[in-house]
């Protein structure tokens, strides 16, 4: 797993949220105790890790963490929801369609989308549920894989009341060995409900996104 350094500055970019917006993040951060720890990464495009995710209270306090840091997220979305003026309003905060039924696949679906965009952050809990579960799902990993860009690793710890942005790595392609490496990275970390929290891990046998992005 390759760190990138931390002295590069951010080039410049587009502000993804005014001042009011980076009000409301760190309003609703200080309501609720927490801090921001870390920074905007100094790249344009990644996958970003939200974890671990055990409560629907999660995507606002992210959310909120992206207004502070000035992150325009982005996620999946089925396709089927993203026609019409709603449609158009979904896709200007950021949701990404993907069609199950297309011949090409999640993750290449998203390589394509990454390709065609100057700025995409595509925020995505690897669990996968809120509820407990023993394995990560493994299309982040290999969706920053196909598409060249980096996995950037955001730890949401409410022991500690710190929502945390680490900066990015580039996936080696060896993905039991960058997990063992993420698995360390959320060890400590103090989700919403601990009981719900499950191993960072993938499983062992190949899955279908494996076997997509691999054959």
């Amino acid at each position: 797993m390759t760190v990138h350094p931390l002295h590069p500055q951010p080039k410049p970019h587009r502000q993804a949220h005014g001042a009011f917006a980076r009000f409301i993040g760190r309003l609703w951060l200080k309501a609720f105790g927490f801090r921001v720890a870390g920074q905007r990464p100094p790249v344009e495009k990644y996958v970003l890790i939200c974890a671990p995710h055990t409560s629907n209270w999660d995507a606002f306090f992210m959310l909120a963490m992206s207004f502070v840091l000035d992150m325009k997220l982005s996620w999946m979305v089925k396709h089927t929801i993203v026609k019409g003026a709603f449609g158009r309003f979904l896709r200007s905060l950021g949701a990404v369609p993907i069609d199950r039924t297309s011949p090409q696949n999640m993750v290449e679906q998203m390589a394509d989308a990454f390709a065609k965009s100057d700025e995409l952050v595509l925020a995505v809990p690897p669990e996968g549920t809120r509820k407990h579960t023993d394995y990560w799902k493994t299309g982040f990993y290999y969706i920053a894989l196909k598409a060249g860009v980096p996995i950037v690793p955001s730890v949401l710890d409410y022991a500690k009341r710190i929502g945390t942005v680490l900066p990015p790595f580039t996936p080696t392609g060896d993905i039991d060995a960058d997990m063992q490496k993420l698995a360390a990275i959320y060890a400590e970390a103090g989700p919403k409900h601990p009981a719900l929290h499950g191993p960072v891990r993938v499983r062992p046998q190949l899955d279908d996104e494996r076997q997509a992005a691999v054959g």
